[in-house]
């Protein structure tokens, strides 16, 4: 039987004093209800784990007696995804899905087409909701490395920040290339391969002519995702899994 993990951020971490407060705790001892002698993992979201055994369990606080540690090395590609936020929840489906396929950051994006808009002290209550999703969905599926959740940006912000070497806009347009064919250009003209990616996923609708117009500039290459226009949801999971395994399990 798989043991239950719990998030421990490496800001606090150390095996000399491991402990688990507030919502950690609380998830620990009220909903999964583990007891003094239980053997769990804990994590810190930068690639260490560690099979501890809980001494103490109070309101608030486990303390915990750290046993095997682990790394997990830093995935061989840093995946940025931007990503549209579209309506309803399926941003937090979004973002539970790219951190499973080891995406290393998520920014989302306000577009002139994104229904949802958000602004004030909304930007930094989603920005927490999502960050939380992250690293639930860490918890869940193992991953070690948690995504880290960016405020949510303007296209035109998030094209100017995007420093990749290989930065990708899907696009249903004709001059739109497979991935393969974008990295078989990219060997031709004796590129490295690219150990970071800045992924661009529109809204239902697209992005505005404009708004593709900024990131075909800024060097941002046209993506095609095949001759079916996918959902938001979908491109984003299709061009991530698409992009990990052409990137990450080399």
């Amino acid at each position: 039987m798989a043991k239950h993990r719990f998030y421990l951020p490496a800001s606090v971490w150390n095996l000399d004093h491991l402990t688990l407060t507030g919502e950690e705790a609380h998830h620990c001892v009220d909903v999964m209800r583990c007891r003094e002698g239980d053997r769990i993992i804990v994590f810190n979201g930068a690639g260490t784990e560690a099979e501890v055994e809980i001494l103490t369990t109070g309101k608030g606080l486990v303390t915990l007696r750290p046993g095997l540690v682990t790394q997990t090395p830093r995935p061989p590609a840093a995946l940025q995804l931007g990503q549209a936020v579209p309506k309803g929840k399926n941003m937090d489906l979004i973002i539970q899905k790219a951190t499973e396929l080891g995406v290393s950051s998520i920014i989302p994006l306000l577009s002139e087409r994104t229904v949802v808009q958000l602004d004030g002290e909304d930007l930094g209550k989603k920005r927490d909701k999502w960050q939380r999703i992250a690293i639930e969905s860490c918890k869940q599926c193992g991953q070690n490395w948690v995504p880290e959740v960016g405020l949510p940006m303007k296209v035109e912000a998030f094209v100017r920040q995007a420093k990749a070497p290989l930065r990708l806009i899907a696009a249903i347009s004709p001059e739109a290339l497979s991935l393969k064919a974008i990295l078989a250009s990219r060997e031709q003209e004796q590129s490295p391969r690219p150990t970071a990616v800045s992924l661009m996923i529109g809204p239902e609708g697209d992005f505005t002519p404009a708004e593709i117009s900024t990131a075909l500039a800024a060097g941002f290459s046209p993506l095609s995702l095949g001759p079916i226009i996918l959902r938001s949801e979908t491109a984003a999971i299709y061009a991530l899994s698409i992009t990990g395994y052409e990137l990450m399990d080399k």
